[in-house]
């Protein structure tokens, strides 16, 4: 891709053949994946601020003879991210097919970016207590929903909301973008490819907006 080539400064003549690409979701470490994201969302202002949200990959596009023969029955991945609330940059990914409950995700994006965070934005689903309380020991501002119709619960809410929560939205918005652009299925047959395919379409991403014409 010319476009991408130009904006990541990149000769084509240095680059190896696109089939290599599948062979490195075997060779590369999940962990060279991730850096991969983090550098394409660093092309990007960086806010401090963060909305933590979940969404879906459809893993069907396999044909039906592999799904049976493989034993896999999982239809869905779940796909937790952390999203530069000002930039719409996605800097971290937690995906799984045991679809973990967001309270134990949650955290776990969280703790590998909270040096680089003042704040985060999450609906009620990453409530509860444990989670507040890593926030703040970590130094990260949590701007969470609580759950409940109480008058102290309302009152939460509605200083969150006045703090920023409201831009929470801003996590959607890159979910439409990229399945828009990419898709919402992941292509690859083995379930750790999957993982990092998907990884792939959050920095590809990140990185289109920069090859738009000016």
């Amino acid at each position: 891709m010319a476009e991408i080539r130009d904006a990541l400064d990149l000769d084509r003549d240095d680059l190896p053949d696109y089939t290599t690409i599948y062979k490195s979701f075997d060779r590369l470490e999940m962990w060279v994946w991730r850096a991969l994201l983090r550098v394409s969302a660093q092309q990007h202002p960086q806010s401090g601020h963060a909305a933590l949200d979940s969404t879906f990959f459809d893993r069907r596009s396999a044909s039906s003879y592999y799904r049976q023969r493989s034993g896999s029955t999982v239809q869905t991945l779940k796909v937790t991210t952390l999203t530069d609330r000002e930039s719409l940059a996605v800097l971290d990914v937690h995906i799984s097919a045991r679809w973990k409950h967001d309270t134990k995700t949650g955290p776990q994006v969280v703790r590998r970016n909270a040096d680089d965070l003042l704040s985060v934005a999450a609906d009620k689903a990453f409530h509860n207590w444990i989670t507040k309380y890593e926030f703040y020991a970590l130094g990260v501002e949590p701007l969470i929903l609580q759950r409940g119709s109480r008058l102290l619960t309302l009152g939460h809410n509605a200083l969150i909301r006045a703090k920023g929560y409201s831009q929470r939205w801003m996590a959607e918005t890159s979910y439409s973008t990229t399945k828009r652009s990419l898709g919402d299925a992941v292509r690859a047959l083995g379930w750790y490819r999957q993982f990092r395919e998907i990884v792939l379409m959050f920095a590809l991403s990140n990185i289109e907006p920069l090859c738009e014409p000016l």
